[in-house]
């Protein structure tokens, strides 16, 4: 089963060199001479000066920053945009499309609302793209009944949702978002719709807050349903909720994987194997979507993009997936947690696109098929031919034969003694599958292609608590690490299969969590010397101080640039820094501690949902007063504010300095004055707020006592 291509496919997509590419090659030379000169400065200072622990503290931390600035540079040496021409399709006739499998992931039905999954399912069943030819595939992790509910009514709901939407020509095409349009009830047809729209959302919501749907109702669904049915521990259900026989509404297929407390189940990257082998027996198609349950279609055309690529002959058969970025809803003016990644999503991803293609990150990502059966030239076929990628489904999703084997792949022992998760399919051995899973298809030789059309594809729900930020990237620094110190480790096993610069741009990820270094040791060393009046930094008069001068004013400045250019502002930008300093002192900071204690049996890190349910209305109020929310506190907020106490006794201590004494300028109180300004939310939770978003009175206690030890023990080390 291949793609139907054209000689006219090329031109559906064209390439743009970023113009700022010689200002970045030429900066990162003269760069690079300033890292090696205070390389070389630090390895002198090492062997005269009697600090020596200073000096290697010192040392270790540039050395982190060095490599962490040479993998970004990596990214900045070719950086690329695209652009798609889609309505080259329009007039093509039907059978010019390939199949479309979606396959969209939940786990918990209260962290993740069913009624928001149900939106977005809806939004992808209303592509503008032949209804016959798509069929969507839910995974429900918890095999909760609320959910399966909720796409019940979601199925009969599109029957209607649907044709309104392709005979109107919408373009939000999420009922929820589409109805809380001023515009949405501008006729009688919408109006109508609205209101049964309405009653299929307060069933759901209903049976959500009851917590059980009445089963003598809906017998025949929810019979596998009974008392000793658990999260952890059931059958497999799958479930055909919606036939495209008529052609009017796509497939749509619930499954729920068999699982039990003594087998592995892989997370994310478990259930997208399932889905993967149960969508090959029911319907094969050659085109993958993969999508979390709450990153609503928001672009009808986002296939036929995707299309540009996969259908161009001259780059199709080595082409693995087309990445899209992406977009939150719902993110506060100046986003000060951060959320929209723009880092990530944003900045690394044209530079990525200029080399190898750009990394998959999980959601919004169009793969072809085969890159999941081993490299280009090297087809790994499945145990059962069945599974074959190439295979024509022709059999009726809903036969008898189909749905027994669909079963039986779905199942928790299926996998043993197969290549599934380590050949074949989504990767295991890492909480960050999807990093994994892309770069493991980069080293087998498939190319990706990023996507960024102008109306963004999809939106998703971004954390609107600090807490659900930094438990969620804590999340991805473990999965990190296991990816650093394993068997397929981008320093090694990357470098030699990608080349230099996509391998260093692998590493970039990788690298993440060891930043909690230079940020505890930068937040702490400088400090307490500022505070005995010892220099750790050279003085004003000495030609090396405008060399740390130049190198941190030079990469800020880059920084900012790059924003700029990809559509950030500088509001946006120093949050963006901030919530960098904040994650380093807690996310990458426990991170790297689980990490060990996993690593010693001392822990064992699971995979926790984030919460995509909207918080109560005092939470939501702050959040869009860009007030930071420390609630619930925990001790993972403890180093960060210590480090934000020890740094104001230090700002304090070095004015006097400067004031009484006439000590001059340092770097340290710079430094200093640095750190206090990007703390002030956390002062201001500690000492002003009253609400519940507060800093806790525990937390600020144990970090006062914190930062006494550490001054104590400053002491000791600098004196």
């Amino acid at each position: 089963m291949e793609l139907h291509t054209s000689e006219q496919s090329a031109t559906h997509h064209t390439c743009h060199p970023c113009r700022r590419v010689i200002p970045y090659r030429i900066y990162a030379v003269v760069h690079t001479c300033g890292i090696i000169a205070l390389m070389y400065h630090h390895a002198y200072s090492l062997l005269t000066e009697h600090t020596a622990l200073t000096s290697f503290l010192l040392l270790l931390s540039d050395v982190v920053l060095a490599f962490m600035w040479a993998s970004t540079t990596s990214l900045r040496l070719n950086p690329v945009h695209r652009t798609e021409y889609p309505e080259k399709y329009f007039s093509k006739p039907e059978e010019h499309f390939p199949k479309l499998d979606v396959f969209i992931c939940t786990a918990d039905p209260y962290k993740e609302p069913p009624m928001m999954v149900a939106n977005t399912v809806l939004s992808v069943m209303a592509f503008g793209y032949p209804s016959y030819k798509v069929s969507v595939y839910v995974s429900d992790d918890g095999g909760s009944s609320l959910t399966l509910f909720a796409l019940m009514e979601a199925a009969k709901f599109s029957e209607h949702w649907l044709p309104f939407c392709k005979k109107n020509n919408v373009q939000d095409r999420s009922p929820e978002v589409y109805f809380s349009l001023k515009s949405s009830s501008c006729t009688e047809e919408a109006e109508n719709l609205k209101k049964m729209y309405e009653d299929v959302k307060e069933r759901v919501e209903h049976v959500v807050n009851i917590g059980k749907v009445d089963q003598d109702q809906f017998r025949e669904v929810f019979d596998l349903l009974d008392h000793k049915f658990t999260p952890q521990d059931h059958p497999s259900i799958i479930k055909v909720l919606q036939n495209n026989e008529t052609g009017i509404t796509p497939n749509l297929i619930y499954v729920s994987r068999e699982k039990s407390r003594a087998t592995p189940h892989h997370f994310k990257a478990g259930a997208l194997n399932t889905l993967l082998r149960v969508s090959s027996v029911m319907t094969n198609s050659p085109i993958i979507l993969t999508l979390d349950c709450d990153m609503y279609s928001n672009n009808p055309t986002t296939p036929l993009h995707a299309l540009c690529y996969l259908s161009d002959p001259k780059i199709n058969s080595g082409l693995g997936f087309v990445q899209f970025p992406q977009r939150f809803q719902g993110i506060n003016r100046n986003d000060i947690y951060a959320s929209e990644l723009i880092h990530p999503f944003d900045i690394n991803m044209v530079g990525y696109d200029g080399l190898m293609g750009p990394i998959h990150v999980g959601t919004g990502c169009f793969f072809n098929r085969r890159v999941f059966y081993g490299p280009p030239a090297n087809l790994i076929l499945p145990e059962l031919d069945e599974l074959a990628p190439n295979r024509i489904a022709d059999k009726p999703i809903k036969a008898h034969t189909v749905l027994a084997l669909a079963h039986n792949v779905a199942g928790c022992n299926y996998e043993h003694n197969t290549n599934w998760g380590s050949k074949i399919g989504f990767r295991y051995g890492s909480l960050v599958e999807d990093y994994y899973t892309g770069f493991m298809l980069h080293c087998e030789g498939w190319r990706s292609m990023f996507c960024r059309p102008q109306r963004a594809a999809f939106y998703g729900s971004a954390p609107k608590r600090l807490t659900d930020v930094v438990w969620q990237q804590m999340r991805w620094s473990i999965g990190l690490l296991e990816m650093g110190f394993s068997r397929y480790s981008p320093f090694t096993y990357g470098l030699k299969s990608l080349g230099l610069f996509t391998g260093l741009g692998y590493c970039y990820y990788v690298v993440w969590p060891f930043c909690s270094i230079p940020l505890t040791v930068y937040g702490v060393l400088p400090q307490l010397a500022l505070i005995y009046g010892i220099r750790v930094f050279p003085k004003p008069s000495d030609q090396w101080f405008w060399l740390y001068i130049f190198l941190s004013l030079g990469a800020y400045a880059q920084d900012l640039a790059d924003f700029l250019l990809e559509g950030g502002t500088c509001q946006k930008w120093w949050n963006d820094q901030r919530m960098w300093l904040i994650r380093g002192l807690s996310s990458f900071f426990f991170g790297m501690i689980e990490y060990t204690l996993k690593n010693l049996n001392l822990s064992t890190p699971g995979f926790n949902v984030t919460s995509k349910a909207n918080g109560d209305d005092e939470q939501k109020k702050r959040y869009e007063q860009e007030i930071f929310d420390f609630a619930p506190s925990s001790s993972i907020f403890l180093p960060m504010t210590a480090v934000a106490v020890l740094n104001l006794f230090a700002f304090v201590s070095g004015l006097y300095g400067l004031f009484a004494w006439g000590e001059g300028l340092s770097l340290e109180l710079m430094l200093a004055s640095f750190v206090v300004v990007n703390s002030l939310p956390i002062y201001e939770a500690m000492v002003l707020r009253k609400d519940d978003g507060k800093l806790q009175k525990g937390i600020c206690f144990l970090a006062g006592i914190l930062t006494l030890v550490l001054i104590l023990g400053g002491y000791f080390l600098l004196k």
